[in-house]
């Protein structure tokens, strides 16, 4: 059972086939740890799929339901966990404590419905699954001991691209398409979704839509909730689907409570989605500033000033060094725009313009219809990240990251205040380590900090070590105002502080509605809300 030949590693980021020998792992680690300044180890190897004691299943599937249904160890470690460090350190261990009893791959809705019939009818938990790459334990399978066992449901089958509205721009396409086949079906037409999280080669429609997940595109659409025009799922209680339509005053929207729902209130299988012609005109610039606050009062102007440029990054000198972007002690912006349907000069004079008032500086001038050298370098350490975090894995680096928002008016201060308490956290917990800080999304009222932390790990203690840089940044975060995630959804691991954040009514309305839609609780259970 599966997508085909080319298998997911079971332990980490991307295919089988793309994991190196572990000679040029050793490589690469001691290079990784010499560029970070820590002492040499010993580098570890992945655990081994036959060698893996998985706890027994609990569940059987019924004959109609079996050719749609798995329980081998491959298919089980495979989706036990999403892609988070914690995630990767106990896969790459042979670590699984709560794999899921069987993994469903159905087909349509058809089989989703029997499914989702046979998980009520056995009272088992149910946790839809789309590319597996959460980074907040939204797909994994702990849900307790009221349940008779769980039953992922992987929609990767689910995958293709219905229909397009050429004349409305707008999209018909399943839940289970991934970032590459997607954009592969409206290339075809000439047309992008123009959504590139990070995640973008295994991530899937419906995990971007059911965790309200952010592109890479700093200003302008690149939430998804802004991409969404209506949105069908299955749910215990029946099927859910919202009317196609441009806008719409009719009361509460019925796409904005599943849109960020995280599976607890249905199973997303389609939505229609706004696309655009792919764009012809593109142009690029680099600009170096003297400090990161200096260069986020230029992203402020770049995002007050009405122009959207398709990326408005801007990388602390930590994080530019680290990505071999910009020189030693310089902030570096990325700054981007691009069109289908104009030349782009004007606007690129004017953005340059913007960020020379605020002290930057052209180390090169802009390019038109290719990139800087200075972009090229981070966007090739942007897209890699996911696959050397499990060469830092096996290298003994503590290596994962935290995101969150804040107005302009507390951006400074706030920063600080975060950084200092996730700085003093490595030191205690770490001994050495850093802690570097870039702008990922800036919008006229406020910016998105994204922190990185890399750190020598105790082998066997990652997990308790990144716990307490986790919490002393997450309490830093919510004390100084901010939200304990811009687009890293909630799931398991920032569930203690998104209860703190929500207003309490809404979590009863919230609750109101999982029991009207879900009245057996077995959707995606210790997401979001608690079963009574």
């Amino acid at each position: 059972m599966g997508n085909g030949a080319r298998r997911r590693k079971f332990w980490g980021w991307g295919f089988e086939d793309q994991q190196p020998p572990h000679e040029e792992v050793e490589r690469a680690a001691a290079a990784a740890r010499e560029h970070l300044g820590f002492e040499p180890a010993v580098v570890e190897r992945p655990a081994q799929l036959e060698r893996l004691d998985l706890p027994r299943p609990r569940l059987e599937p019924p004959p109609a339901l079996a050719e749609l249904c798995a329980a081998d160890p491959y298919e089980r470690a495979a989706h036990a966990y999403g892609s988070s460090y914690g995630d990767v350190v106990r896969a790459f261990r042979g670590r699984f404590d709560h794999p899921p009893d069987v993994v469903a791959h159905p087909g349509d809705e058809e089989d989703l419905r029997r499914l989702l019939e046979w998980c009520a009818g056995v009272r088992a938990a149910a946790i839809p699954y789309g590319g597996g790459t959460s980074v907040v334990g939204g797909v994994e399978p702990t849900v307790g001991d009221v349940y008779t066992g769980v039953v992922t449901l992987d929609l990767r089958r689910l995958g293709r691209v219905l229909e397009i509205d050429r004349e409305s721009l707008a999209a018909r396409i399943q839940a289970g398409a991934t970032g590459p086949a997607l954009e592969d079906g409206l290339r075809e037409q000439g047309l992008t979704l123009r959504h590139f999280p990070q995640s973008f080669e295994l991530s899937t429609l419906g995990g971007w839509i059911a965790t309200r997940a952010g592109g890479h595109f700093a200003t302008g659409p690149t939430h998804i909730d802004e991409l969404v025009q209506s949105v069908r799922a299955l749910t215990p209680r029946g099927v859910w689907e919202s009317r196609r339509l441009p806008a719409s005053g009719a009361g509460p929207s019925p796409d904005r409570l599943l849109i960020g729902s995280e599976g607890v209130l249905g199973v997303i299988t389609e939505a229609w989605l706004r696309v655009r012609e792919r764009p012809r005109f593109k142009a690029s610039a680099a600009v170096l500033f003297e400090s990161f606050a200096s260069g986020a009062r230029a992203v402020r102007a770049l995002a007050q000033s009405g122009l959207q440029p398709s990326n408005c990054r801007l990388l602390d000198p930590g994080e530019a060094a680290l990505t071999g972007a910009a020189p030693h002690g310089r902030a570096l912006l990325v700054l981007g725009f691009e069109s289908s349907d104009h030349p782009l000069d004007a606007w690129m004079q004017r953005g340059v313009e913007l960020s020379l008032d605020h002290g930057g500086e052209l180390p090169e001038q802009p390019r038109v219809g290719r990139r800087s050298e200075s972009e090229g370098a981070w966007r090739d350490a942007f897209l890699q990240a996911p696959y050397l975090r499990d060469t830092l894995v096996a290298a003994g680096v503590l290596s994962e990251t935290f995101e969150t928002a804040i107005t302009w008016d507390r951006f400074d201060g706030f920063v600080e205040r975060v950084r200092e308490s996730a700085g003093r956290a490595v030191a205690e917990v770490c001994a050495a380590g850093s802690v570097s800080c870039r702008l990922t999304h800036a919008y006229p009222d406020g910016a998105a900090p994204y922190f990185t932390v890399l750190a020598p790990a105790r082998r066997g203690s990652e997990l308790e070590q990144w716990g307490e840089v986790k919490a002393a940044a997450s309490e830093a975060i919510l004390a100084a105002g901010g939200t304990i995630t811009h687009h890293h959804a909630v799931g398991r691991a920032h569930r203690p502080w998104y209860d703190r954040q929500r207003p309490e009514p809404f979590a009863e309305a919230l609750k109101a509605a999982k029991r009207a839609l879900d009245p057996d609780w077995m959707l995606n259970p210790g997401v979001l809300v608690d079963a009574p």
